[in-house]
């Protein structure tokens, strides 16, 4: 299945002054100063393509600072004017749309809180009809893929053609070093789904905390990533929101001198043979694999059958115990991350108990007769 959007290329509407292509500036507008200062230092960098600031700024609890309004436009328009340049925003509802348009803004992007409601991306994007301006969708809160590519429809198909989705990380029960989990593989989904699509990186959210950004860049880089979007304050320190999250213009400076920046094909024949050959092994063992998890699924089927006729439950907590530790422990043996092995058995484990249930829940030929 491919995700059928009209979308231009990224390098019709957005050129990058630099490599990769950045998108930089304040989590929040908070006074004139302050953001025409950073804008200032960022465009002396010389590696920033397009600068961002957060005007209206939705946030958990009533009473913490949720932005600076629709005076935080003008500042942005002044940015815009000393630097170079184009300006983005974050909007949220139909009445930020038109205000940002009024305003010049170039480009506009759509945040997770907004992309998990459906009625607030249709309302932005009825505010969109008859506009030609790039919108950028930030994926869903929460990990559902479906959300992220229904506000990419929508906003799709109000006419925006000029489109990039960006990757931001999704909450999370579980406790880690990130702010947001990058959970790479749904971005990767949506990339496989549309090819054509822009992703830009937004290593600050997935972070929560400056430490973390340039290794988390570089992993956005080498997943073939369109650019990053990465939060800069003139002084983090007294930044009023996400202060640990953000850096300041000369450290981002050096951070982009550090990454590195790979090709998505090799240039040399050799090389390209050698992957080849590499990618050859590699089919012929992925072939190997299904072909030996088939013949496991025939076997959990004949024990479902023994289960059944027998009268004996489909799980066993003890049996399912001594798979996980036995195998866990036999995968880092052979230098297998055992997170990965986990996840794997339990794939493979719940595709059993789903094909024990289907046998359980048929009739036994033997209790036919």
């Amino acid at each position: 299945m491919k995700l059928n959007l009209n979308i231009e290329p990224l390098d019709t509407w957005l050129k990058p002054s630099h490599q990769p292509l950045v998108i930089a500036g304040p989590c929040s507008a908070e006074t004139e100063e302050q953001l025409l200062a950073t804008a200032d230092l960022l465009a002396k960098t010389g590696k920033i393509s397009v600068l961002r600031a957060g005007i209206w700024k939705p946030r958990t609890r009533p009473g913490e600072f949720e932005g600076i309004g629709s005076i935080g436009l003008e500042w942005l328009r002044k940015a815009k004017h000393a630097t170079g340049l184009p300006i983005t925003v974050e909007v949220a509802t139909g009445k930020h749309v038109e205000e940002a348009l009024a305003a010049g803004v170039d480009i506009l992007w759509v945040g997770a809180r907004s992309t998990v409601n459906p009625f607030t991306v249709q309302e932005i994007a009825d505010a969109l009809k008859g506009v030609d301006i790039p919108v950028m969708v930030k994926n869903p809160v929460n990990p559902d893929l479906s959300l992220w590519i229904g506000a990419l429809e929508r906003i799709n198909n109000a006419g925006i053609t000029k489109l990039a989705a960006i990757s931001r990380g999704f909450s999370s029960y579980e406790k880690s070093a990130f702010r947001n989990e990058p959970m790479w593989e749904l971005t990767i989904q949506l990339k496989t789904l549309c090819p054509q699509l822009p992703v830009i990186c937004d290593p600050s959210h997935i972070c929560g905390n400056r430490e973390l950004i340039p290794y988390i860049s570089q992993k956005a880089l080498d997943l073939e990533m369109n650019g990053l979007m990465i939060e800069s304050h003139i002084d983090p320190s007294v930044a009023w929101t996400d202060a640990k999250q953000q850096l300041t213009p000369s450290a981002l400076s050096d951070l982009i001198d550090h990454l590195t920046i790979r090709q998505p094909q090799p240039v040399n024949p050799v090389v390209s043979d050698k992957l080849a050959e590499l990618r050859k092994q590699i089919d012929k063992i992925d072939d190997l694999l299904i072909q030996k998890l088939a013949e496991r699924m025939s076997i959990v089927e004949k024990i479902g059958e023994y289960k059944r006729d027998n009268d004996i439950t489909i799980l066993q907590l003890n049996r399912w115990d001594e798979i996980i530790k036995k195998r866990a422990s036999f995968g880092k043996a052979l230098k297998l991350d055992e997170e990965f092995t986990t996840k794997m058995l339990e794939l493979i484990h719940a595709e059993s108990i789903r094909r024990q249930t289907e046998i359980m829940n048929a009739k036994s030929p033997v209790a036919e007769k």
